[in-house]
């Protein structure tokens, strides 16, 4: 049996990991009431589509705080052999479903505004948009540091950064409505932020469904895989190949390999080519010509 072990960070970064999502989830949450409150006094729609994203987003550092907080604690449960560790991703169908909605909302919602285009105050909305800059830098910055150790922090900060894209459109919307009084800028900025939204929503919801339904990871060609591994010396056949994602950053594999060889010596091979293919949590059994086997593990601790 031979390991390799994948450590998580140390304790103390993980806290303040967790701190710094906590912090990051209260600003976000404080500001989706603000600008929520604000379209709906000032009746602007642009201002109702980013606070919408902004609750997405709010939702997206819950989802990343859950799934390392999960996965910190892991399970006691001896029918949980993997934990928590797919819960990133039942969160993550939530939160594209909920972008879906939100996009599906404003665009109707923009349509009906083309029938009757209400007066909208341009100086509330650079206000709010302004603030919700600072809001997402902020949020950004909390959030920077732990992006490059956690992919669930990684996916947070992702979204608060591409929100703010929909800050400086409804930013834009104010200044061009304060200026030039064209009744329709809110609108516009509404749709572009919707249709924004809906490509990324839905690229999230195909990866997701993707793991959900146990394909083979997209950056692992298995045909390619099962070849490397039948070109080992001493290998002879590979059946039972399987490949699968757990949670994002978390590939899993199983394969039978029939040798002729010295097994230990395959087995090292083997790990070598899994291994060079991010593929660190394996198990692997080696086969006699004979009919004979022996598994052996090759492992990643997470």
């Amino acid at each position: 049996m031979g390991a390799g072990h994948n450590h998580t960070p140390a304790e103390g970064d993980s806290s303040r990991m967790v701190a710094r999502m906590v912090a990051a989830a209260a600003i976000l949450a404080t500001f989706f009431v603000i600008e929520l409150t604000t379209s709906l006094l000032i009746n602007s729609i642009a201002l109702l589509a980013d606070a919408g994203h902004m609750l997405t987003d709010v939702v997206a550092v819950f989802m990343g705080l859950t799934a390392v907080t999960l996965a910190r604690r892991g399970s006691s449960s001896p029918a949980r052999t993997y934990g928590w560790h797919r819960a990133e991703v039942f969160t993550a169908v939530a939160n594209a479903g909920l972008l879906i909605g939100v996009a599906l909302f404003i665009l109707w919602e923009a349509i009906q505004r083309l029938r009757e285009t209400p007066s909208i105050p341009g100086v509330p909305m650079i206000v709010v948009a302004l603030l919700g800059l600072l809001a997402n830098l902020a949020v950004a910055l909390l959030l920077r540091s732990h992006s490059g150790s956690s992919l669930a922090v990684k996916g947070a900060y992702m979204e608060v950064v591409a929100d703010s894209v929909g800050s400086l459109g409804v930013l834009i919307a104010g200044i061009v409505t304060v200026t030039t009084h064209w009744p329709y800028a809110d609108v516009v900025v509404a749709v572009l932020v919707a249709l924004w939204v809906a490509p990324r929503a839905i690229s999230l919801a195909r990866d997701a469904l993707r793991i959900l339904s146990e394909a083979s990871p997209a950056h692992i060609d298995v045909e390619e895989l099962r070849g490397a591994l039948g070109a080992v010396d001493g290998v002879t056949e590979v059946h039972d190949l399987h490949v699968w994602t757990l949670s994002p950053g978390k590939d899993m594999c199983t394969a039978h390999l029939t040798s002729d060889g010295d097994s230990d010596r395959v087995l090292q091979d083997a790990r070598a080519v899994l291994s060079a293919r991010g593929l660190d949590h394996a198990t692997v059994q080696i086969e006699g010509p004979g009919g004979g086997d022996s598994c052996s593990e090759s492992s990643g601790s997470y």
